[in-house]
């Protein structure tokens, strides 16, 4: 483990930086993590979306708008929480804590008053269901990834990954009250892609790792086993991804073109072995991110013909 008393302690700014600056909107926008926010939104539209039954558009909002902010204050006391790692690694470095722009107690307020307040909202404005689901989604990723496997082992983003597979039934349930088939089938495809995905941007990126003293998978088993691992969960996503059209939930139009997506996910894979390079890291990296909003946009393109 890296010894990270050398370094900028949990709050400070990194080398060069001043240590205290003014916080702007901007700031705190991304102590929400927008990027990652965006497809957690995405998720959630479409559990909505294709749910049976009716909410008024007004309520759907709300609803979309308490999942935004419980991604938000999970992504804000994460970097509450991560904030002496996150002054070691290259890519966390202008993170608003780390930076001095936000100070500790305030992002930990911040993310403390987003995760309450969308939660109450979505429980007094949609359903306690819907609610329920999100109280557990900011739980699981604060408390479980987050404070206790993401220092601890490498399996942390395999089973921490669960928190951003929860959307898709949050949507679902702010619609219907309870939970189907359908959303829980999205939510294993979001499960078993998330190591995949963030393996290839592990291991361009595991020196960070590796001086931050996190234990990820790169820098505890090595590449090759790592290259090994991503084509495995890319091989289980196959029966994952086409179980809505082999059940029936869905028709031929998502489940031609998850098999299509699937494949190339494969080769992708297959390619990284076979290059062990950076670059083909990022590009798959890059291509598991195009892999699940197609995957999801087809769901919902799928529903639409099927309903006309």
């Amino acid at each position: 483990m890296t010894d990270l008393s050398t370094q900028a302690l949990p709050g400070q700014a990194a080398a060069g930086t001043p240590a205290t600056q003014v916080a702007g909107v901007g700031d705190f926008i991304q102590l929400m993590k927008p990027r990652v926010m965006s497809l957690v939104v995405f998720t959630g539209l479409v559990g909505m979306l294709v749910a049976p039954g009716y909410l008024h558009p007004l309520l759907a909002g709300v609803a979309i708008l308490c999942i935004a902010v419980g991604a938000g204050a999970s992504g804000a006391i994460n970097m509450w929480y991560d904030r002496d790692i996150d002054a070691v690694m290259r890519r966390t470095l202008q993170r608003p804590i780390v930076a001095g722009r936000v100070q500790p107690e305030e992002a930990l307020t911040f993310g403390v008053a987003l995760a309450l307040g969308s939660v109450v909202i979505m429980a007094l404005a949609v359903n306690f269901a819907a609610a329920a689901l999100l109280a557990l989604t900011i739980a699981f990723y604060v408390f479980v990834y987050t404070m206790w496997l993401k220092r601890r082992t490498p399996q942390n983003i395999v089973i921490g990954g669960a928190a951003g597979a929860f959307p898709p039934m949050i949507g679902w349930a702010a619609v219907t009250g309870d939970v189907g088939l359908l959303p829980v089938l999205l939510f294993a495809i979001i499960f078993f892609w998330t190591p995949p995905h963030f393996w290839a941007l592990a291991l361009y990126r595991s020196g960070d790792y590796e001086r931050a003293g996190v234990p990820m998978l790169p820098n505890v088993a090595g590449p090759k086993e790592t290259q090994r691992q991503i084509l495995l969960y890319t091989l289980v996503l196959l029966p994952v991804t086409l179980a809505p059209w082999f059940l029936g939930l869905l028709g031929p139009v998502y489940g031609v073109t998850a098999l299509a997506l699937d494949l190339l996910f494969v080769l992708g894979a297959v390619r990284l072995i076979r290059q062990s390079t950076d670059r083909n890291a990022m590009r798959l990296f890059g291509f598991s991110i195009l892999y699940l909003f197609l995957m999801f946009a087809m769901v919902l393109v799928d529903r639409g013909l099927a309903a006309i």
